[in-house]
């Protein structure tokens, strides 16, 4: 065997590693946010990745007395003692050493787990400190730890681990993924193979201490450089969020905000070299309240919704990108590219063709005909015309197609329904050749497959060629 190797200098550790975890150092900005502004933290991670351990370490560093429930075992009488009529005809309750009365923190393991009537009275506490209508007074940190959910999609999560309550999951200003194993340095897994339980240390106590007071400071600081920029960040990416599938309420909104600036503060507190950008993407990734909710984040999506609301804090206020990138809808985002006549050619594709992708079918080709009618198609770049140029081909004439169908099948029914709905247009309109031909055309692609396929496309395109050409 290798003789041991030396471990590293405790004034190189991180603070959660100062209080014996190791391996998280990634999160170590969140966590530290959400201590300093005292905002509800939930942990989200496998069994065994450390979630209780550092809510204990920290409870036990931050020096305050505190309660750890299972959730998934939790009465509602564990929290408050025993109900009992008070003299004065009022509701008194014989408190316990486990109850909830007195604590400065309380951990709500297994929340997840937790029985839905004993849920609904944990809201209120970690809402806003209040059980019963009383406010707990003294209480300033709420935490709690889960195992990702079991969802219908996917077989990853626990059984028995239920997704959250959206109403719940969004309380909880920060929803912190815990690392993976996989991603621990090899030093880094070792330590954790060889840890051993110790106590908090009076040096690790005093460390966090200054730390919380140095992100204290720092945040007030950055509220008064940088709260109108991240204000400008927050709004322009709650749309560019939306279109990626991935609403966040106004309340979200607000706490996301909140979130931005406190994880900067925290990680210039742990490192006065950290990135303004890589922090807010953090804060961002540590915000997301469909992580409690069973709903997957694709990480690419949020770090493409990321870059493009910094960029957009960049842009001039006067710069139509600002306005397109503000804008939830894309059709809307696709009308205002294209009068936008100086945004440069890659840009403006760009913009077509994510505004294209996320338009259902019928809508997309009255917008496509859109663009050939204004003249935009020529502003493409060569790749995203040459692809509208294929559907405006088989839209501007009318399509030519042979097939064999089967009475009993779906396609003859189909085609049935599709030949009822273009017996509803209007000869003399000059759009109904149009509106035909791009009904006949999908049906022919194959993209109409059932009768209820063909009213949804005959529908869209005839709503959405009457929204492009409106001022």
């Amino acid at each position: 065997m290798q003789s041991e190797q030396p471990i590293a200098p405790l004034a190189h550790a991180g603070w959660l590693t100062r209080l014996g975890i190791v391996g998280l150092d990634a999160i170590e900005a969140p966590v530290l946010a959400a201590l300093a502004t005292e905002t509800p933290l939930l942990l989200i991670g496998p069994h065994g990745t450390a979630k209780s351990l550092l809510l204990t370490r920290v409870a036990e560093a931050l020096d305050i007395p505190f309660r750890h429930y299972n959730a998934s075992l939790l009465n509602f009488d564990d929290l408050v003692g025993f109900p009992v009529p008070g003299a004065d005809r009022t509701l008194e309750y014989i408190k316990t050493p486990a109850s909830v009365w007195g604590a400065g923190a309380v951990i709500f393991d297994e929340i997840s787990r937790c029985r839905p009537d004993v849920q609904n009275k944990l809201f209120p506490i970690i809402h806003e400190r209040r059980v019963q209508g009383l406010l707990l007074e003294g209480l300033r940190h709420r935490w709690a730890a889960m195992n990702p959910p079991t969802t219908d999609d996917e077989d990853s999560g626990y059984a028995g681990s239920e997704p959250l309550d959206k109403a719940l999951a969004d309380r909880f200003g920060y929803v912190v993924q815990m690392p993976a194993w996989i991603g621990f340095s090899k030093d880094q897994q070792l330590a954790v193979i060889r840890a051993e339980d110790e106590c908090v240390t009076q040096e690790a106590r005093k460390f966090l201490s200054d730390l919380l007071g140095r992100t204290h400071g720092i945040l007030n600081q950055l509220k008064v450089d940088a709260g109108v920029g991240i204000a400008a960040y927050v709004q322009t990416l709650l749309p560019l969020l939306s279109q990626a599938g991935l609403a966040l309420s106004p309340r979200r909104a607000n706490l996301l905000y909140k979130a931005v600036l406190a994880v900067n503060a925290a990680s210039q507190a742990i490192d006065p070299n950290a990135e303004m950008s890589d922090s807010t993407l953090l804060a961002l990734q540590s915000c997301m309240p469909q992580r409690a909710e069973g709903i997957p984040i694709p990480e690419v999506k949020l770090l493409a919704a990321h870059r493009e609301a910094i960029r957009a804090v960049k842009l001039s206020p006067n710069d139509p990108m600002r306005a397109i990138l503000a804008t939830v809808d894309p059709l809307e985002r696709l009308k205002l590219a294209v009068k936008a006549t100086r945004l440069p050619k890659g840009e403006f594709s760009r913009v077509v063709a994510d505004a294209l992708a996320q338009l259902p079918v019928g809508a997309r080709e009255a917008a496509i005909i859109h663009l050939f009618e204004t003249g935009a198609v020529g502003r493409l770049n060569a790749a995203i015309a040459s692809q509208v140029g294929e559907i405006y081909r088989d839209i501007a004439t009318p399509p030519e197609f042979s097939e064999t169908l089967h009475a009993s099948s779906n396609r003859y029914t189909t085609w049935g329904r599709i030949k009822d709905l273009l017996a509803r247009l209007n000869p003399q309109d000059p759009r109904a050749h149009l509106h035909a031909n791009a009904v006949a055309s999908l049906f022919a692609r194959k993209q109409l497959m059932t009768p209820h396929d063909a009213d949804r496309a005959f529908a869209e395109f005839l709503s959405t060629d009457q929204r492009v050409r409106l001022p």
